[in-house]
């Protein structure tokens, strides 16, 4: 009887350990309205969730979800992405939708793939038209989670020979949107080759200040 209670046992384990485990949640990528390139840097997220999966231990689903602004799936995404070069407009739906959504505890990451800065600005004007974009300090805990940055950013390329910057909207205190700029963090995400001059090391940095970005949105309050 014992033998046959161990077997069993035995049979049950390795049963559950070969049972895959569903996915804890998806990132998502911001399909918004405008002109602009949303779809931008197509194999940035799901090497960021790769090694997020393999560093942080997350179960993060594969393959990024892609969301409007005015669908109600919106608030399922704890860590919304935004890239782009160009036009970003948001309807005054859009723009209450994703105040809803950010007041509600979901997090913000725009990375500005070189051009969206004159675009974004004013846009998230309309969701927050109280807050203003402030650089963040390089103490700041955006850039010390699993990995430290004690000075801010990596830089990945160089565009006007500007430094890299991290402005962020505070809301009551959260930091609900962080905005990388002058930075390129997503094209130091994609796959390597993609950008001949981007190094191992580069890609690497990259994608280290992501999963800061990843583990801070779903650990702060």
């Amino acid at each position: 009887m014992t033998k046959y209670l161990l077997s069993t046992l035995l049979v049950f384990l390795l049963f559950v350990a070969a049972t895959p485990v569903a996915p804890s949640f998806k990132i998502a990528k911001l399909h918004y309205g405008g002109g602009g390139d949303w779809y931008a840097n197509k194999t940035s997220l799901p090497n960021l969730i790769r090694f997020c999966n393999q560093t942080l231990k997350t179960n993060i689903a594969p393959d990024e979800a892609t969301v409007e602004l005015d669908s109600p799936e919106l608030l399922t995404y704890p860590f919304l992405h935004m890239t782009g070069h160009g036009n970003v407009a948001f309807t005054e739906a859009e723009a209450k939708n994703l105040r809803r959504y950010l007041m509600g505890g979901g997090f913000l990451h725009i990375d500005d793939n070189y051009g969206l800065d004159k675009f974004i600005r004013p846009e998230m004007k309309k969701v927050f038209p109280e807050l203003e974009f402030v650089e963040l300090p390089f103490s700041h805990p955006v850039y010390h989670q699993k990995f430290d940055f004690p000075k801010g950013l990596p830089k990945v390329h160089e565009h006007d020979g500007k430094r890299p910057q991290g402005f962020g909207l505070l809301y009551k205190g959260r930091l609900v949107c962080f905005y990388s700029f002058e930075c390129d963090l997503g094209n130091g995400w994609e796959d390597l080759g993609t950008y001949p001059e981007d190094t191992p090391a580069v890609h690497e940095s990259a994608l280290k200040m992501g999963a800061n970005l990843v583990t801070y949105a779903l650990t702060q309050e």
